[in-house]
């Protein structure tokens, strides 16, 4: 039951009910009415935001962010996969490929030092996973910089690598005349008797007898410089430039197979043992030089003999004998 209240009048000097004016009390009523609406609207929202109470959307979100931690453990696990991997390929590439290429190993802190930058990742800061993606983001860049690092390291070995085919391919590095056509190796590299002046004398190549007419061969792959008899001494003879410093000289040709200016191979036939020039019977004189200094052929005959060969060769050759031109 409501409460009556009463004034007092003074004039009448008696107490009076106080009565309600019939607007007031519906304007009490909506004031109450909106004041209920927006206090259940504050509590609604303030539940919201507690982890307490979930709405569908939250638990979606959940579900999302989970999912996203879980690709992201898996994502960091592969990178380490990955790393192990490179780390291999580094290996390989520093103690093997850079080794046999002569060249300097890339620095391990060159090769790990990730992306440098002002606060690169600051957009990644400041939320609840934070520390899992920079994480993953950062090994994501440092494993990307390795692998241009190596990349460009194999492009480099690459290079090297044809460029050595095409040197191993120019060396001269087989017997000008094959062993089953000689009858004997005449003459070694060094100080021999003339045969002419009987003075001693450096022999600035070799001496290979073997029968007129024989094939002789080019030692590796060049250009011909010349093909002529036009030398003092050496007859008919060639000369190939094979290019890295390296030519070499076959001299008392019977006759030659090749003209200047034309491309040659290893094993190609250039000419024939004869007995031009200065020469005391058939054999080929055979010269290599390097960087314009004449050095011993002896040094560069692995390309078509064994090691017993070698060793029978090598004895031969260093018998100061008489020379054949």
């Amino acid at each position: 039951m409501a409460k009556v209240k009463y004034y007092y009048d003074s004039e009448n000097l008696a107490y009076r009910k106080i009565k309600t004016k019939k607007r007031y009390k519906f304007a009490y009523i909506i004031l109450f009415l909106v004041a209920a609406s927006l206090f259940g609207f504050l509590s609604f929202v303030v539940l919201l935001n507690t982890p307490y109470f979930d709405t569908p959307k939250d638990r979606l979100l959940m579900r999302q962010i989970d999912n996203l931690k879980l690709n992201y453990d898996i994502l960091d696990k592969r990178i380490d996969e990955l790393n192990e991997v490179t780390a291999a390929i580094e290996d390989r590439d520093n103690n093997l490929y850079r080794t046999y290429f002569n060249i300097s190993p890339i620095p391990t802190e060159e090769r790990k030092s990730g992306i440098k930058g002002p606060d690169r990742y600051a957009e990644l800061k400041g939320y609840d996973n934070s520390k899992l993606v920079l994480n993953t983001t950062q090994k994501v860049d440092i494993l990307s910089k390795e692998l241009v690092i190596q990349s460009k390291s194999l492009d480099a070995i690459l290079k090297l690598a044809k460029e050595k085919n095409k040197l191993l391919a120019t060396i001269p590095a087989i017997q000008p005349v094959r062993n089953e056509n000689l009858k004997r190796m005449a003459s070694g590299f060094g100080y021999r008797t003339d045969p002419f002046t009987k003075a001693r004398k450096m022999h600035e190549g070799m001496d290979f007898t073997a029968q007129q007419g024989t094939p002789i061969y080019a030692t590796g792959d060049g250009i011909v410089d010349r093909a002529d008899a036009n030398a003092s001494g050496f007859g008919n003879h060639v000369v190939i430039r094979h290019g890295y410093g390296y030519e070499t000289l076959y001299a008392h040709m019977s006759k030659y197979n090749c003209r200047a200016g034309q491309r040659i191979k290893r094993g190609d036939v250039i000419g024939f043992v004869g007995s031009t020039g200065r020469s005391e019977g058939p054999h080929l004189h055979y010269e290599v030089h390097k960087d314009g200094k004449v050095v011993n052929p002896l040094n560069f005959y692995y390309g078509n003999i064994s090691a017993v060969e070698y060793v029978a060769i090598s004895q031969l050759a260093n018998q100061e004998n008489q020379s054949l031109d």
